[in-house]
């Protein structure tokens, strides 16, 4: 049987409501809350009207390996997962239900060595200087906080006037988890953020703190600072041909984070402080940005050169013939 739009919501009004109401209280992004109401209700399609207390944890296996199979990557199988996941915990906080059955099943291993993509600081200036526009003071900001503070697309998002300390150049990061860090800018992001505050749009709504506004009047969307860097990417490749150090890789607004964390541990940064920068949890997060260069790993071999003695490289030409 399969379940349309309108089946669906007769038959899980209330558990999708539920669930909707409760990602809104815990402070859910709406790019999250969008992705997990479709990722749910994708699952809640496969059991096919069985009430969702009488769900079993095969049955929620049968469906990730069927998303699995279908050729998504781990990340996307695993984003699934958490939703189904987060779906039933809120269905356990609202005494609707007392199980989860997605609780104890695994997640897909993804790829845990391979090093991020990320620009070099020169592309970094390259990629700021092609922000462009009308409103280029507010886009040239919202760029800078990616790559020189590292901010994740949705805590530009969120971010309100309230939360920047111009007088001591930091700002207040409301990350994942709804867990706050404050966050020193250097004096040419603060400075930007003064000339986008000074232009700053009038919003429609009387009362709206949101320090980026659209032209519309309305809280500058995640899609539209995705569409701002996508734009000064674009200006950034047509003019190169492709970015050399990307070797054909796309690149995103999140590889600023990369790019950002990268530099500060090339400028001497200890990982805690960069897991406190980056708003990571854990410090197995942020060990991923911990990876060298090729130019770093010849320049340690050169520093090991002059505690080579000569017989030892006679030994070694010994050994060899």
């Amino acid at each position: 049987m399969s379940l349309t739009r309108h089946d669906l919501t007769a038959l899980y009004e209330e558990p999708l409501e539920a669930f909707r109401l409760w990602m809104i209280n815990a402070g859910y992004t709406s790019y999250t809350k969008k992705n997990y109401m479709g990722d749910v209700s994708h699952f809640l399609r496969t059991i096919e009207g069985k009430p969702v207390e009488q769900v079993t944890k095969l049955q929620v296996l049968a469906f990730l390996a069927q998303v699995k199979s279908s050729g998504v990557s781990d990340a996307t199988r695993n984003r699934k997962h958490c939703a189904i996941t987060s779906f039933y915990r809120a269905l356990n906080d609202l005494e609707i239900t007392t199980v989860n059955p997605a609780a104890g099943v695994k997640k897909s291993k993804t790829e845990t060595n391979r090093a991020p993509v990320y620009l070099e600081p020169n592309q970094v200036q390259q990629f700021l200087s092609r922000a462009d526009g009308k409103y280029r003071n507010r886009n040239l900001a919202v760029l800078m906080l990616m790559s020189y503070a590292g901010l994740r697309v949705g805590e530009v998002h969120r971010l309100n006037m309230a939360d920047y300390h111009a007088e001591r150049h930091t700002i207040e990061v409301l990350g994942k988890g709804r867990k706050w860090r404050t966050i020193p800018l250097p004096l040419a992001v603060s400075n930007q953020l003064q000339l986008a505050l000074q232009e700053r749009l009038t919003p429609w709504r009387a009362g709206e703190d949101a320090f980026f506004i659209s032209q519309k009047g309305r809280r500058l969307s995640i899609r539209n600072i995705q569409y701002i860097a996508e734009q000064a990417f674009d200006s950034l490749q047509r003019e190169e041909g492709r970015m050399r150090a990307g070797r054909g890789r796309s690149y995103s607004c999140h590889k600023l984070r990369h790019s950002f964390a990268t530099l500060l541990l090339r400028s001497g940064a200890d990982i805690r402080t960069v897991q406190e920068m980056l708003g990571h949890a854990s410090i197995q997060t942020t060990t991923v940005y911990t990876h060298v260069s090729d130019k770093q790993k010849e320049e340690a071999i050169q520093r090991l050169q002059p505690y080579i003695l000569e017989e030892d490289v006679d030994i070694l030409n010994s050994n060899e013939t």
